[in-house]
């Protein structure tokens, strides 16, 4: 008896596919008996597109916006089945059949009486020649697959017919097995949606088979139905979600409960996975369908109608899952294509083989001979440094939200502890050590930085070897590191890995954690630079604005960082005070505009004044000294805007700009003091960025000039290393303020009492000038560098607990009836230390003092140490515990550091490096590409 068909036709907005696949309909050489054009809500002119066609019959889906549901409703309310050997074809709108499409898969069916589903091979709707989808199958965790995708259409696979499942587009199945099964899952909206009923055929006896010989054009997935996009994390959602109801529908009774429970912890084990494979917009998706599949009601009827028609084990598919072995050959395949061509990549400068290891060995031994008094030091201090803290743990617990000693009282830790906690348990037999090891390495590894940098935007020699000795001999770099300015040291160091990193964040997860990383460490030690690394950012936003999503994450973990410390700033009314520079405030004269122009930090043009004032000369020469071997490189930098290529320089020479106005408004904005003097913020940091530009700038001039540039490259690069020389005197000859340390914060005495007893407190008082004292309470072994707060630093009252130390110390430190011992008890303070004289100006006043704790029966003295005059106070209760005050910020703290712990950990996942070598070259081509083109 000859079969009758049906074609079924589901169209939701669809106006623009519908033409032709109704043509195409019409153009079969064998013609459906009859069609049944279905409605599914569309909003467009899909309906009297299809009323036009004259079906047998039309139907209004009723709400039913799925391609499964509508032909469900559509069968529900059409005439019933006329004859046994009847078959439902079961197209989209924008599924166009081959005019012998249907002739070609009833052939199939005709010869196979067991066969109860055939499928055609889906085709690009704009290219015929391109596969879309040609059978599907499962893995052995019960992933679905294409056997077939986006593949050239040569004939290689019209071999294959038996095929655990096809697609739902072009399907033809018998009627009877559709009625008896159901049709589509419900649960099933799109995804696996046909693959699902695939299985279910197959296990209630029948078979399945592709058809190469039927070929039918399609627009898109199941999940585009009715849709004009779908983005790759909502279809990786559909996709788990059909994954996970399928294993709770096909598992057997006893383990379902088990598989249930196992839901929300596989999706948190598979998000970590996602993060280190490099999808963090699969992990949304991932707990969504977990969720999803937790609280899925049509698991139960789903399975009821499984066990209602199943007539095989799950043997009978398990021939036609893919193996690991294919699962694995597939994906290598996948990785191949998606390479590209190495005919493409640019040929940049080697490091070993162009300069880049030489200049990097050079830089080291100009470390050395600088810092070589520091060799075999165990911790530095002066001008900004003091020794970290003894311990790691030490370190650890003055990060997050807490006790602090310094503000006496519970606040924000600084961002910039966390960097200097992590930097310490690098060396952790002895934290304050990774200090001396950053500056005995600083200079190379500033070099590498910039060297690599610049490398990546070049093709020429001369270039990176410039910019990286510019680079290195940076005259605010070089000041910062003799004024002790940590953070600024740290910047310089990091900002060309950070702008590497950001250049290539707009194609790569794994370099946008990186640059998450680098920006939080950069942001934490230069606050003061935030605003114009912001800027930029907004501006590469603007040039990739569809990869917005990655630029985006850069600044999450610096968020993390940054949010207790801002609130409590906004929450005391000093916004401006978030900049201030993490570590210990040191009042210094800024310098001016034009100073800041030849990147001087501070004046005495970069060092010259003083040095030719110890050769004997005019200082007043320095500013014009420096003016003159400045002179080369500034004019490459400005000549990059008149040689061709010119728009490559503007993205540099903006950053040049925008680290100027930086270090401009930094110099201008005094939000701390130390003693009654107030600190103006550090503008190395923002010099560094306008360095940096100027590097750039440079690198593009030295390109575009090609053999030309090396006259000038090479008397850019002398002025560079003669204007360098006055700061690497200062540091070789030992005239900075940082010097080696014992890295004892106390006197020894105070060291070895607070080794034996916890929490012992010392008064430690300055004579900042003849009216005013400056007091802190240490605890321990002392506030080291990883305990300062900005908060402290920048208060402009007093607390409770200060003005208690004030009042302390103002008696202590004069003859009156005050009860000290009292005082003393209540504060669990067993020491009080008098700073060494800063000036001869307090000499006098600090003498005065001397005498009057001298004269204290209560104390005694001990005598004069490296860090100050001592006296104890020996009828201290060391049985008692200690009195500064509870943590009464424990709880928080712990809050805080554990979610910046999540954060910062899953930034790490996302960075680790997991692709393939050769892909890699490959990226960092395109995106030497990319940057090109975008400053064009």
């Amino acid at each position: 008896m000859q079969p009758r068909v049906t074609a079924v036709i589901v169209a939701r907005n669809g106006a623009k596919y519908l033409p032709r696949t109704l043509a195409a309909i019409a153009a079969q050489n064998r013609r459906p008996d009859s069609v049944i054009a279905v409605d599914a809500n569309s909003s467009d002119e899909s309906l009297s597109l299809m009323v036009e066609s004259a079906p047998a019959q039309i139907a209004d889906a009723q709400g039913h916006r799925t391609f499964g549901g509508a032909i469900a409703q559509a069968l529900h309310t059409a005439a019933p089945q006329a004859a046994e050997n009847e078959w439902l074809w079961l197209l989209a709108h924008d599924s166009a059949p081959d005019p012998n499409a249907l002739r070609a898969l009833l052939g199939a069916v005709e010869i196979a009486p067991s066969v109860a589903v055939a499928g055609p091979k889906l085709v690009r709707w704009d290219d015929p020649a391109v596969i879309t989808n040609f059978g599907e199958s499962l893995t052995p965790l019960g992933r679905s697959l294409g056997l077939v995708t986006d593949e050239l259409d040569q004939a290689q696979h019209d071999v294959q017919t038996d095929a655990l499942g096809v697609a739902g587009a072009g399907m033809l199945v018998r009627r009877q097995v559709w009625s008896a099964l159901g049709g589509f899952d419900p649960k099933l909206t799109s995804v696996d949606a046909a693959l699902d009923f695939c299985v279910r055929v197959r296990l209630a006896g029948h078979r399945v088979v592709a058809v190469a010989d039927a070929r039918v054009a399609s627009a898109g997935g199941p999940e585009l139905f009715g849709k004009r996009t779908v983005s790759a994390a909502a279809h990786n959602r559909l996709q788990r979600f059909a994954q996970l109801h399928r294993r709770l529908v096909y598992a057997p009774g006893f383990s379902v409960p088990l598989h249930w429970l196992t839901l929300l912890p596989l999706a948190i084990i598979r998000s970590l996975g996602h993060l280190v494979a490099k999808r963090p917009t699969a992990v949304a998706g991932e707990l969504a369908a977990a969720f999803a599949a937790i609280f899925d009601g049509g698991v139960v009827a789903a399975r009821r109608n499984l066990r209602r028609n199943k007539t095989v084990g799950f043997g009978a598919v398990d021939p036609l899952r893919v193996t690991w072995a294919e699962v694995r050959e597939m994906r290598a395949h996948e990785r191949s294509g998606d390479a590209p061509d190495a005919a493409f990549e640019v040929d940049h400068p080697r490091f070993f083989g162009d300069g880049g290891a030489w200049v990097a060995l050079l830089a080291a031994i100009v470390g050395i001979i600088s810092f070589s008094r520091f060799v075999d030091v165990r911790a530095l201090s002066g001008g900004g440094l003091l020794p970290l803290s003894s311990t790691v743990s030490e370190l650890w617990t003055h990060v997050g939200f807490g006790w602090n000693d310094l503000a006496q009282q519970v606040v924000a830790a600084d961002p910039f502890a966390v960097v200097l906690a992590v930097m310490g348990s690098l060396t952790f037999w002895n934290p304050s050590f990774s200090i001396v090891l950053l500056y005995l390495l600083a200079l190379p590894l500033a070099a590498i930085s910039a060297w690599l940098c610049a490398a990546s935007i070049s093709e020429r020699k001369w270039a990176p070897t410039l910019a990286a000795t510019a680079w290195v001999l940076a005259p605010s770099f070089l000041i910062s590191l003799g004024e002790g300015q940590l953070g600024a040291v740290l910047v310089h160091i990091l900002l060309p890995w950070l702008v590497l990193a950001v250049l290539r964040a707009a194609h790569n997860w794994a370099m946008s954690a990186i640059a998450a990383l680098l920006f939080a460490v950069v942001a934490a030690s230069a606050p003061s630079i935030i605003p114009a690394l912001l800027i930029a950012l907004v501006a590469w936003i603007a040039v990739h604005p569809k990869s917005a999503h990655r630029i985006l994450w850069i600044v999450i973990p610096a968020v993390a960082l940054f949010a207790p410390l801002v609130v409590q700033q906004i929450a005391r009314g000093s916004v401006l005070a978030i900049f201030a520079d993490p570590g210990f405030p040191v009042a210094r004269i800024a310098s001016n505009g034009w100073q800041l122009a030849l990147g001087s930090v501070v004046p005495g043009a970069n060092g010259w004044s003083s040095l030719l004032s110890t050769l004997g000369l005019n200082d007043q020469y320095g500013p014009l000294v420096v003016a003159l071997v400045l002179a080369p490189f500034a004019a490459l930098a400005l000549m990059s805007l008149f040689v061709p290529g010119a728009r490559r320089a503007i993205p540099s020479l903006a950053l040049a700009l925008l680290g100027f106005i930086t270090a401009v408004a930094v110099t201008r904005v005094s939000v701390s003091a130390s003693g009654e003097t107030s600190v103006v913020l550090w503008a190395g940091a923002a010099l560094s960025l306008y360095w940096f530009g100027l590097c750039g700038a440079v690198v593009v001039a030295v390109e575009s000039l090609d053999r030309h540039a090396t006259l000038p490259a090479l008397v850019a690069l002398i002025g560079v290393v003669v204007l360098a020389a006055a700061p690497l005197w200062s540091l070789t000859s030992g005239a900075t303020s940082v010097v080696a340390s014992n890295g004892r914060l106390l006197p020894a005495f105070v060291s070895a009492e607070s080794a034996q007893h916890d929490g012992l407190g010392t008064l430690e008082i300055t004579v900042t000038s003849d009216s005013t004292l400056a007091v802190d309470i240490h605890r321990g072994h002392g506030s080291g560098l990883d305990e300062q707060s900005t908060i402290a630093a920048t208060s402009d009252e007093l607390s409770g607990a200060e003005k208690r130390s004030a009042t302390l110390a103002g008696n202590i430190a004069s003859r009156s009836g005050f009860d000290v011992a009292s005082e003393l008890h209540d504060l669990h303070i067993a020491f009080i230390v008098l700073t060494p004289a800063t000036s001869s100006d307090t000499s006098e006043t600090r003498q005065r003092i001397i005498e009057a704790l001298d004269g204290n029966s209560l104390l005694n003295p001990i005598g004069d140490t490296t860090q100050g005059n001592l006296w104890h106070y020996p009828d201290l209760d060391m049985a008692t515990a200690a009195a500064g005050p509870s943590n009464t910020g424990t709880q928080l703290g712990q809050a805080i550091v554990a979610s910046q712990a999540i954060i910062f950990g899953l930034t790490l996942l996302l960075a680790i490096p997991t692709t393939r070598r050769r892909r890699l070259r490959a990226a960092k081509a395109e995106c030497a590409v990319t940057v090109i083109e975008a400053s064009e």
